[in-house]
């Protein structure tokens, strides 16, 4: 498979909060490109169905930069919002119908004919996984959608979904960090790289408790970290970041956050290579215990 997104990825589902004119969030994009971040991670329901419009409107004066960025949306998650006064209960939905209109709201707002990566956005126990892949299917041949994914999905969700199609999935967006380690535990992360399917990985820092939290793990976590920084003259997000590229599964980092300075941060774990010894001695203090 050619796709690939890059290694860090920019999250975009706190762009309400970040309060920028269409100009700075333009300027956030253009120079998140420049430094090598060509993926931008969205959902529909981000902001309460608002966070793909506002990147719209950044971008809708700048047709060219949309060649040199991969956008991946999501789908299949339904809120309650006036937007929709027919939906009475947060629910699921991964039918034919809602994916398709999903996808044409998508296309409006991000301002875009394509979307080069749409997933589930969690999976579904209501799934037709035949009716899914009919509207993959169908976004596949008409061009509006070039590759598919999940995400928060289990091994066998993943299947399920699989069988049913004869192009590969392309990701499982999954929750990783130092003080979230339940995809190692629950067979996922072997899977995927079993599958060959990098993962991308949401909350890389625990939604920013890794730097926060009073609690043993982040502690003994941090005291690791502080000591790797030292090392690598680097800040704690880069140790973090690094720890995650180092897998050889292959992960794809998303980060969250409006502000260059710390996008950069993120980016630097690029330029870390941590030893085997190092990786385990954060793994460790995250466990909390030694390997048997």
């Amino acid at each position: 498979m050619d796709f690939k997104l890059s290694r860090i990825t920019l999250g975009v589902w706190r762009a309400r909060e970040w309060n920028m004119s269409p100009g700075e969030l333009y300027n956030l994009v253009s120079q998140s490109i420049d430094l090598g971040i060509t993926s931008f991670d969205h959902a529909d329901i981000y902001g309460g169905y608002t966070c793909e419009e506002l990147f719209g409107d950044a971008m809708k004066d700048n047709p060219a930069l949309r060649s040199k960025m991969q956008i991946v949306t999501k789908c299949g998650i339904k809120l309650l919002s006036n937007k929709f006064p027919d939906t009475t209960v947060k629910h699921y939905d991964t039918g034919k119908e809602h994916i398709i209109n999903s996808v044409e709201r998508s296309l409006i707002n991000l301002r875009t004919d394509y979307i080069d990566l749409l997933l589930i956005h969690r999976p579904d126990p209501f799934m037709n996984a035949d009716e899914t892949a009919e509207a993959f299917y169908e976004l596949k041949k008409s061009g509006k959608v070039l590759h598919f994914g999940v995400s928060n999905f289990l091994p066998h969700q993943f299947s399920l979904l699989q069988s049913r199609l004869d192009f590969p999935l392309t990701t499982n967006q999954i929750e990783v960090s130092l003080l979230d380690t339940g995809h190692f535990d629950n067979g996922n992360i072997d899977f995927l790289q079993e599958k060959r399917v990098p993962p991308m990985v949401w909350s890389p820092f625990a939604g920013g408790r890794l730097f926060t939290e009073q609690s043993e793990r982040a502690e003994r976590a941090r005291n690791v970290l502080y000591e790797l920084m030292n090392k690598y003259n680097a800040g704690m997000e880069a140790i973090a970041s690094a720890w995650l590229l180092a897998h050889p599964v292959n992960f794809v980092v998303v980060v969250g956050s409006g502000k260059i300075d710390r996008i950069k941060a993120a980016l630097n774990g690029m330029d870390i290579n941590l030893t085997r010894q190092e990786w385990f001695k954060l793994w460790i203090a995250s466990k909390g215990n030694e390997v048997p």
